[in-house]
Parts: C-alpha cells; sequence; structure tokens
C-alpha cells in the first residue's frame, strides 16, 4: 500500500493539540502565548505561540507512541525516492557536519571540494577531519568557482586512496552544479560514500526540467534546507540517506550528538507541509516558476548594462555540469559599478534584497512563491538602477587574484590552527604567517582563509580591497580587516 502523502502528520498533530486544549505544564514558558509579551505577540501574532509546542509531551506523548516525527520523516523519504530522512530544525550548517561525521572520525581523511560553505570547515575544525581539498573548476575571465570534476576527485582519491568519502557541495548558491552521477561511480567503485551539500536544491526532486538531484544521481547522504528554495521556515533542513554505505543509526546518534534537545516544533511544520506542498502541486508550481523564471530573465538581460549568466556561461567543458535556472545571476559589470553598490542601492530604493552579491554579480533567487508582480517589482528596480548607473561609478575596485593565487597552502590541520594559542597582526604583516581564524566574504559563505592556511599577500590584498569597496566578513575577529588572527609563534 502506497504511502498517503495526503497526510501532514506534524500538521495534524498541531492542530489536535490546540483542539483537544492540552495544557502544559511544561516548557516553553510562554504557555500557548497567555505569558507572551502583548508587544511581542502583536508583531509575531498568536499562531507563533500556539504552534510553539514540545515535540514530546506535547505534539506527542512522552514515549512518542504516535510515531508524529517518524511518519513524517518516512513520508518525506518516499517522495524524495530515499532509503531514510530525518528532520533537522538546526539548518544544514549542523546537518552538514553530522552527515561529515558520520562517514569518516578524528584524524580520517575525507575528500572536500574547496568551495565548500563554512559549515563544512566548521565540521571539520570540530572533528579533527584531515581535508584533503579538491580545486574548483575556475571561470578565470569571471572569477567564479564552480564545483570540482570527476577527474579531480579520482586524482584526489589515487593520491588519497585511505580517504574515507568525499564531500561535494551542488548546487553552488550561483546554480552551476557537479556531475554527481560521475562522483558517485568514482566513490563506489572504491566502496566510499559520497556526501553532497545540497541546501540550494530542495525543489530538484519536484520537476524533470531541473538538474538531477543527489538521491536520483546516485550518492549516499544529501543535506537539504528546506528554508533556501522551498517553503519551510528558516533552520528547516533534512537528511536524505540511501544505500548501505552510511548506517542510518550512525547517522541519527551523530545528527542527535549535535543537535538541540528542544527542536521547535514549527520547523518541523514547515518542512512537512512543504513535503505535501510539493507531493501534490510540485510539478505545476515549479514549472510555472521556471516559465517565470525564463521571462523574467530575458526581461533583465534587455536592461542596459545586465547580462544574466545562463548555461552558455557556466556550463561546458572545464566549468559546471549544468545550471539551476532559478538563482538569477546577474553580472552588473555593464553598469560600472560593483555587486555591493548595485545591492545597497536595490534595498535603499527599492526596499528589494538580492540574494547574494559580490564584486561585479547580484543575484535574486526565484521560487514557487514568486509570480509575474513580485518580478515585474524587480524589473522596475532594476531598470531604476540602470538609469541611475552613473551615481554608482568610481566603486572601489577589488584586487581580485587569479585562481592560482587565490588557493593558499594548508600546512596546519583546521582543527589545530584554530585551537592554537594565537595573535593579532596588522593585515599588512600577516603575509605568510598561519591564519587561526575563518575569513568568509558573506553572502555566499565560502571561506577564502581557513584556519591552518598560509597568508599569502595576494589573498590579504583582496580581503582588504573586498572590505573597502563593500565585503562583508562576518565571522572575521576584525571585520574591518585591519587586523589577521593568527597562529601565534613560540
Amino acid at each position: 500500500m502506497g504511502a498517503n502523502h495526503a497526510e501532514a502528520p506534524v500538521l495534524e498533530a498541531l492542530a489536535r493539540y490546540q483542539s483537544l486544549e492540552e495544557l502544559g505544564f511544561t516548557p516553553p514558558g510562554h504557555k500557548q502565548a497567555r505569558g507572551a509579551d502583548p508587544r511581542a505577540r502583536a508583531v509575531l501574532g498568536d499562531a507563533v505561540f500556539l504552534g510553539d509546542v514540545l515535540a514530546n509531551g506535547g505534539l506527542d506523548d512522552r514515549l512518542a507512541r504516535s510515531r508524529v516525527l517518524t511518519r513524517a520523516e518516512d513520508l518525506m523519504a518516499d517522495a524524495v525516492h530515499a532509503d531514510h530522512t530525518f528532520f533537522s530544525t538546526c539548518g544544514s550548517s549542523l546537518s552538514v557536519k553530522a552527515a561529515m561525521l558520520a562517514v569518516t572520525r578524528p584524524g580520517h581523511r575525507l575528500l572536500v571540494g574547496r568551495d565548500a560553505h563554512k559549515s563544512v570547515v566548521a565540521g571539520l575544525i570540530l572533528s579533527g577531519v584531515d581535508p584533503v581539498w579538491v580545486e574548483p573548476q575556475w571561470d578565470a575571465a569571471r572569477h567564479l568557482a564552480h564545483p570540482p570534476s570527476t577527474a579531480a576527485y579520482e586524482r584526489a582519491f589515487r593520491e588519497h586512496p585511505d580517504a574515507d568519502g568525499a564531500l561535494v557541495t551542488s548546487p553552488t548558491p550561483y546554480g552551476a552544479t557537479a556531475d554527481l552521477a560521475g562522483l558517485a561511480e568514482v566513490c563506489h567503485r572504491r566502496g566510499k560514500p559520497l556526501v553532497v551539500d545540497e541546501a540550494w536544491g530542495a525543489h530538484l526532486p519536484f520537476h524533470e526540467d531541473l538538474p538531477t538531484w543527489a538521491m536520483d544521481a546516485g550518492a549516499d547522504l544529501c543535506v537539504t534546507s528546506i528554508h533556501k528554495m522551498g517553503s519551510g521556515l528558516e533552520q528547516g533542513s533534512v537528511f536524505h540517506l540511501q544505500g548501505d554505505l552510511v548506517d542510518p543509526a550512525e547517522l541519527a546518534s551523530r545528527a542527535d550528538l549535535l543537535g538541540t534537545t528542544s527542536p521547535n516544533v514549527l520547523i518541523y511544520a514547515g518542512i512537512d507541509a512543504w513535503r505535501r506542498q510539493m507531493v501534490e502541486q510540485g510539478t505545476e508550481l515549479i514549472g510555472r516558476t521556471l516559465e517565470l523564471a525564463a521571462r523574467t530573465r530575458s526581461a533583465i538581460e534587455a536592461i542596459d548594462g545586465f547580462h544574466v549568466n545562463d548555461a552558455e556561461d557556466f556550463c561546458g567543458p572545464g566549468l559546471a555540469a549544468g545550471l539551476d535556472p532559478l538563482p538569477v545571476v546577474m553580472d552588473v559589470g555593464g553598469l560600472g559599478t560593483s555587486g555591493y553598490r548595485a545591492g545597497d542601492w536595490l534595498r535603499a530604493h527599492h526596499h528589494i534584497d538580492a540574494h547574494l552579491f559580490d564584486h561585479r554579480r547580484i543575484s535574486t533567487q526565484l521560487t514557487h512563491a514568486d509570480d509575474e508582480r513580485t518580478t515585474a517589482r524587480l524589473l522596475t528596480a532594476l531598470r531604476e538602477l540602470s538609469a541611475h548607473a552613473a551615481e554608482l561609478r568610481d566603486a572601489p575596485e577589488v584586487a581580485v587574484p587569479s585562481p592560482a593565487d587565490l588557493r593558499t597552502d594548508q600546512v596546519v590541520l583546521p582543527r589545530d590552527a584554530y585551537f592554537a594559542r594565537h595573535a593579532k597582526v596588522p593585515a599588512a604583516e600577516a603575509a605568510g604567517r598561519i591564519a587561526a581564524e575563518m575569513i568568509t566574504p558573506y553572502p555566499p559563505g565560502i571561506p577564502v582563509v581557513l584556519p591552518g592556511e598560509r597568508l599569502t599577500e595576494p589573498v590579504l590584498k583582496y580581503l582588504v580591497t573586498g572590505v573597502e569597496a563593500g565585503m562583508f566578513l562576518p565571522d572575521a575577529a576584525d571585520r574591518r580587516l585591519t587586523t589577521v588572527r593568527v597562529v601565534a609563534e613560540s
């Protein structure tokens, strides 16, 4: 008997809790909004508080006998052709750490694409895993990294046959995808698991015109954020697992080790609802969004100074294997300004927030929530931006290094460097020193400097000029980068 995807176990349990007027002498202390500050209730609405109940001893009984969460996870696994699915309320930043620890262990090696998100690096620091960095495919002309090639992972495994597995990021925040089927074959030929950080790919299983997603491509374990391209609330994340190379009990244990013991049921409800929505309406909703994206891309391309990056720009030999068209990546170099200034102008003058921005690009992601009204407002703002481009020129120039100069050598394990005694030195004097911190332009959150890497003049110049141009470095001890945290010399 097939799964009943009309069910939404978490949502239905919440409705039942409220209809029965359950009275809890338990956390949360606001107790169904009664104790919440009226000013908070006025802004947030009572629905937020009414849906905020304990998972066990609230949503379900103390022994979870109704299997509310388990049934919701089983329905999600069925929807996306996975063997097992686990929900997380701590975002994919936690999920990817748990996934890493399920396939490797302290002191062991793991192949990792060097375009990984900072959460992957945090996992390396916490675990003591020794990363074997796999170089992305660099588009030197556009100063952009795409997922590493199958050949690069094959070469890394030949050089490090003891590696426990491989991790790749696909799609990237720019929508570029890896050859996941090829990478799975490289791993499985050696009996090693492939982990995919698919945080930006929650929608991929639900329309045939989107790039192939991790489970269908043969990956063993993937992590996806329901809140990024789906309808979930912020921090809603899932693990999907298939095959026998990763023990589901081990994965559940690692997630339990890192996760909260007080999960937010509202986040579970958002994941549960998204699954039902996609099974019932996903093809229609995403199909309509793809058509909207195509029209929007064409309209932006017609605006003076804009170029919308498409598959012809991002895909091909030495580049990405595929492209998700819903992140609309715009090169604003023709406007004579930077993505930082363009993004700030859009927010200040039109109250529009771009998804990401760098020295020459902005990106606006489209989802099934968009329509002609939202894209019309975007197009109006972009046309106005083009008309006011002269006001935004003479932006500070970012000294972007070549791909070769951007890469620094790892000379100490990330964990050892991060926890080592450190010192602060002026950025102008930091070349040659070993970094003791991550330095990450955000968004998209891909570290330029990792703990344990030897700092170089081109990288430091890139970051210093980037900050002057508007780059945001949230994890640097000194966000203005007048100083850098380095391993202290004995």
